[in-house]
């Protein structure tokens, strides 16, 4: 036996699965999983044309990265690593924010629907404690889930993984999973709406469907997903919304600071009223909104939902204060301003699972709408109209860019593709030009078009970002 610490792997023999669920059942069992989720579950996907059709399966659950993206981006450390590598979590400290969801690009995490709190397989680290297997490996039938440690060479886990005869759900993503798969089938790789054929290096790459099943290697025309379980997006319209509501409270103040030397008691007024909505959203898409002061009191610095929840904080005590004190607050309300737009963007790119919102010019896109949101405010109170049109240039500009750069991944791709596909955002860019042109005849028709326009585009992006199946 090695001396090195203990860290547990798992391997899945998928040649000997028989797809009998026990392990579905099992892990429900221990750990009173409610109805309508589910820690691990076999997916079925049959093949072929009658009569010569197969069947193929996957134990699909938490990977146990050694990386795992799930870990930095929870704001409250409610998701960690134990010592010995597992992947756990504390329910009791989980605020729900969803955020752990939106990074495992394996699709594994849940909000249970009696706790309010996210879970998903931990190993059964309270049996290996014990010295006992995971609940799922002792039911399995026909030995086809192993679990060992992998700094043993000793171990049958250990050796298998050494003869290099397994592979990783989705390597791409550089969250090194410990959750390995034997003797795999092409079929029962294929996420949903994936076509059929053998994938090219990489298992479980993102490669856009259509070259798959244009492969030359490809080794059967018909592929059908038979069972899955549903996956609900984690963030829904609170969120669209928050990012548009942010832009406002951002620029009504900063915009009129900048442009016009300092902001009014009504730019102020309104920045701060957009703002409190902007923290009750985000209070309100909370499964446990009762422990929303967890995110201050508790922070986990490495998330930038709980960095951006102090932007947030410090910003509000600067239109305060600069209520009684416009001068003295200009400049840092400037400053915090600009952080409280820009902040989502880094917290989109921590969604490791979701491609569409690692554009690197995101930050600058939240930016410009947070110009562009100012300028209309500007506009409405009476002021002019230079800041919207500014704002609405950069944020069409950046817009267009999303065309002329292609998506490096089929998951960007076919989200970009489905956000394109959305009314609302061709409504959104329309109006958005439609602002642009009357921004300085009738100015208060721009800064309302350029307001609903936002919002419309915001909606897209944020829910054509989830739209694309992980699991």
């Amino acid at each position: 036996m090695s001396d090195s610490p203990t860290k547990w792997v798992k391997v899945i023999d998928q040649g000997r699965c028989i797809g009998c669920h026990a392990c579905t059942v099992a892990c429900k069992a221990e750990h009173d999983v409610p109805i309508g989720v589910t820690r691990t579950y076999v997916k079925q996907v049959e093949t072929g044309h009658y009569p010569s059709v197969s069947r193929h399966f996957q134990v699909t659950r938490c990977n146990q990265c050694e990386d795992p993206p799930c870990v930095p981006i929870c704001p409250v450390t409610a998701m960690f690593i134990r010592p010995d590598g597992i992947v756990d979590f504390d329910r009791e400290v989980c605020i729900g924010c969803k955020a752990c969801m939106a990074a495992c690009p394996y699709d594994a995490i849940f909000i249970s629907p009696e706790t309010n709190s996210a879970e998903k397989c931990n190993f059964c680290a309270h049996r290996i404690d014990q010295g006992l297997e995971p609940a799922c490996v002792a039911v399995c039938p026909v030995d086809a889930i192993l679990v060992g440690d992998i700094g043993d060479p000793t171990s049958e886990v250990s050796q298998i993984i050494g003869r290099g005869k397994v592979d990783v759900r989705r390597p791409e993503k550089g969250t090194s999973p410990k959750l390995y798969y034997a003797n795999d089938t092409t079929f029962a790789r294929q996420r949903a709406g994936a076509g059929a054929g053998t994938l090219p290096s990489g298992l479980w790459s993102d490669v856009p469907s259509v070259q798959r099943a244009a492969s030359p290697t490809a080794t059967m025309a018909a592929a059908m997903i038979a069972y899955d379980i549903p996956h609900h997006v984690p963030w829904d319209w609170k969120v669209s919304l928050y990012t548009w509501t942010k832009s406002i409270a951002a620029g009504a103040f900063a915009v009129p600071a900048l442009f016009l030397a300092g902001a009014s008691t009504a730019a102020t007024v309104i920045a701060l009223i957009f703002l409190a909505i902007t923290g009750g959203l985000l209070v309100a898409d909370l499964s446990h909104p009762e422990r929303f002061l967890r995110v201050l009191t508790r922070p986990q610095w490495k998330s930038w939902l709980a960095i951006g929840s102090y932007f947030i904080s410090f910003y509000g005590l600067a239109l305060f204060l600069a209520l009684f004190a416009p001068g003295a607050m200009r400049w840092p309300g400037i400053v915090l301003g600009g952080l409280t737009a820009v902040y989502t963007a880094f917290l989109f790119a921590q969604s490791k699972a979701r491609d569409l919102w690692q554009s690197p010019t995101l930050p600058l896109h939240l930016l410009a709408q947070a110009l562009l949101a100012g300028g209309a405010i500007t506009v409405l109170l009476g002021g002019p109209s230079t800041a919207l049109a500014i704002g609405l240039a950069a944020h069409l500009l950046l817009a267009a860019s999303e065309w002329l750069v292609p998506h490096p991944t089929a998951d960007g791709a076919g989200a970009f593709h489905n956000m394109t596909g959305r009314s609302g955002y061709g409504l959104g860019l329309a109006l958005a030009v439609i602002a642009l042109a009357v921004a300085w005849a009738v100015p208060i028709l721009g800064a309302l078009a350029g307001l609903a326009g936002v919002l419309l585009y915001e909606h897209a992006f944020v829910q054509a970002g989830q739209s694309v199946p992980l699991s």
